[in-house]
């Protein structure tokens, strides 16, 4: 009988946030009631965009042997999910993602502090081409897509992610804003999506 992989779950939070970000955080929670506490990952990244794809792969690929590797990835999250969705051929849910986040880095420039844990760091015309050199042209795994679009968002354009996913499978809500309301009801979708529930069910039928 053929062994199914049982899922994991890799938060890639966005620009200036951390693992203390409110959706990493009910997830966190959300998954602990559900017993799934050890199939969750939320790393804190390095502002560096290279550096973060360096720790992420290596995060990607230590666990792709054994698991079946859902990543979330929110804002410059999902920039970073899909690049590593069209490397590795993983599942990616991605919530208000940035298409070209390198525009909004390049008019941001300069010193910064995170807003969880205010460390202080400099963007610099270096990690915009970081960025730039992460973009994916093209999706080939559009089917490993769940995008979770909100109009109201005031940070980024949801137009421009609709377009560059309009092969994948789109959820676009009326209002709402970058952070995403009302995250908590689309979490069992996510997780469905991610094969939680239907590893669930698998095991109860045993």
């Amino acid at each position: 009988m053929l062994q199914m992989r049982p899922p994991y779950l890799i938060y890639i939070h966005g620009f200036n946030s951390s693992p203390d970000s409110y959706k990493a955080e009910y997830l966190r929670r959300y998954l602990a009631q559900m017993g799934w506490q050890d199939n969750y990952l939320v790393p804190a990244l390095d502002y560096r965009p290279i550096e973060a794809m360096i720790q992420l792969t290596q995060f990607v690929e230590q666990r792709l042997p054994n698991f079946n590797i859902t990543l979330i990835g929110s804002s410059l999250g999902g920039y970073y999910a899909t690049f590593l969705t069209e490397r590795y051929g993983v599942n990616s849910v991605l919530i208000n993602p940035a298409v070209a986040p390198y525009r909004m880095m390049q008019e941001n420039m300069g010193v910064h502090h995170n807003y969880h844990t205010e460390m202080a760091y400099e963007i610099t015309p270096l990690e915009v081409e970081q960025l730039r050199q992460l973009e994916t042209f093209q999706l080939k795994q559009a089917n490993k897509y769940l995008v979770l679009l909100q109009t109201g968002d005031n940070t980024l354009d949801y137009r421009e992610a609709e377009i560059k996913y309009a092969a994948a499978k789109l959820v676009v809500q009326d209002g709402g804003s970058h952070g995403f309301e009302n995250f908590d009801r689309v979490v069992p979708e996510i997780l469905h999506f991610a094969g939680m529930e239907d590893n669930i069910n698998s095991l109860n039928e045993e």
